[in-house]
């Protein structure tokens, strides 16, 4: 399917009001990543909007892989925070860096404040002047900063699935607490498309929720096929452009399967009423079915600037945060099951849901150990979840659910999943 010229770019009323009132002011978690820098795009794009933009950039937040592009954003926002989760050298570095370019730039005395370390992110997602944090961060890391956010007060907006994964009551606790009805707003493709069409009915029409999946680089083959798989064709994703860790869990369904859980953690479903389906053109990201039989689904070229804009404006549309479909095309989509024999991955993580506690962070903990171990060819493709049902295999629930509960149980699954894979 075709994309028609831009859709209308002049903002709704209530976009309007919103930037009129003051604008929203963000924190970027993740922001030289593929969800940071879009979404730096969406905020770019929106001070074009008639009336004014209606998001201002407070704090960024990063690791220390590209500390000129955080440089760049920091000159280019203004931002009064700025976070890199390297040592303090990489810290004094990203300084120089910024002062380079506001010096270029004619920022005149603007610096921002520069934290470092482990923590850096979570600091950042708590800063006092925020009202909303994008939390773009890979993997569990992400955990600290979600709870950092929602124990502020601060609205989420949540790309990073690990966290919720892995903290399961825990963030579901956090976000009760603020007292805001909508404190985690999904940017999720396939979550933000459930937020959408569950607007068409109240929780108690809601029969099951659809997940689509577009199939990843390996839809149609069996399990003794995959066998051969490389890493270089894990990584060739044929609808999104992710990171590593991200398309490998595309490839291998277990991102779908976090997906699942996540749907399950965030809009209150039972698991046994989730559905994945596989859906190759990625132009349906959900759907969500009724009691009465009708079904509604949220459809879109595939672009997460739109669920990233709408994370950022949440109840509100940015209007031209994307394309719409072009309905003046023929096309075709189709929808086929999932291969549960060939791609396991979603029917093993609705059990370690079922046991709850720290059976989700073991499942995301010892996928990441095992698509480290893949992609430096010291295992075949089957076997990173395969690796996974063995450490569940292995887990054994003690005590309560708390932070420090769940960050241990993740460093048993990692030692685990490292002596399993040094064999």
């Amino acid at each position: 399917m075709t994309s028609p010229a831009a859709p209308r770019t002049r903002p709704t009323p209530e976009l309007q009001a919103l930037a009129a009132a003051g604008p929203r002011r963000i924190a970027v978690l993740g922001a030289t990543g593929s969800i940071g820098t879009q979404a730096l795009d969406v905020v770019r794009a929106a001070r074009a909007l008639d009336g004014g933009g209606p998001f201002e950039v407070v704090a960024l937040a990063a690791g220390a892989g590209r500390l000129e592009l955080l440089a760049e954003q920091a000159v280019e926002t203004r931002a009064q925070v700025v976070a890199t989760s390297g040592t303090g050298v990489d810290a004094d570095r990203l300084a120089r860096l910024i002062a380079e370019r506001a010096g270029a730039a004619g920022a005149g005395s603007w610096r921002p404040e520069i934290l470092h370390g482990p923590g850096a992110a979570a600091a950042a997602a708590a800063h006092p002047g925020t009202d909303l944090v994008l939390n773009g961060i890979t993997g569990s890391i992400g955990l600290a900063p979600t709870l950092a956010a929602l124990r502020a007060g601060h609205r989420l907006a949540l790309a990073n699935k690990e966290s919720l994964v892995a903290g399961g009551a825990l963030v579901r606790e956090a976000a009760a607490a603020t007292g805001d009805p909508d404190a985690i707003v999904p940017v999720d493709s396939e979550h933000s498309a459930l937020a959408q069409a569950l607007r068409g009915g109240t929780a108690a029409e809601v029969d099951r929720l659809v997940l689509t999946a577009s199939g990843g680089p390996f839809r149609g083959r069996t399990r003794a096929e995959l066998e051969a798989v490389t890493p270089e064709e894990a990584l060739r994703h044929p609808t999104w452009d992710m990171g590593p860790m991200v398309t490998t869990n595309s490839a291998t369904m277990v991102n779908k399967a976090l997906e699942v859980l996540e749907a399950h953690l965030l809009f209150d479903v039972p698991l046994e009423r989730i559905d994945v389906v596989v859906h190759p053109q990625s132009v349906v990201h959900s759907m969500v079915q009724f009691v009465d039989g009708s079904t509604l689904a949220q459809a879109s070229p595939p672009d997460m600037r739109l669920p990233i804009a709408l994370g950022l404006a949440w109840p509100h549309r940015v209007p031209g945060a994307a394309r719409p479909c072009d309905w003046t095309r023929a096309a075709t989509w189709t929808f086929e099951p999932l291969d549960a024999t060939a791609f396991p991955a979603v029917e093993l993580i609705k059990a370690a849901g079922e046991r709850g506690g720290t059976f989700p962070a073991v499942f995301n903990a010892a996928n990441e150990e095992a698509v480290h171990a893949f992609h430096a060819r010291r295992i075949g493709f089957p076997g990173i979840v395969d690796t996974v049902r063995a450490v569940l295999e292995d887990h054994d629930e003690d005590g309560p659910l708390t932070l420090e509960a769940v960050l241990a149980a993740e460093e048993r699954a990692r030692r685990l999943a490292r002596a399993l894979l040094s064999r």
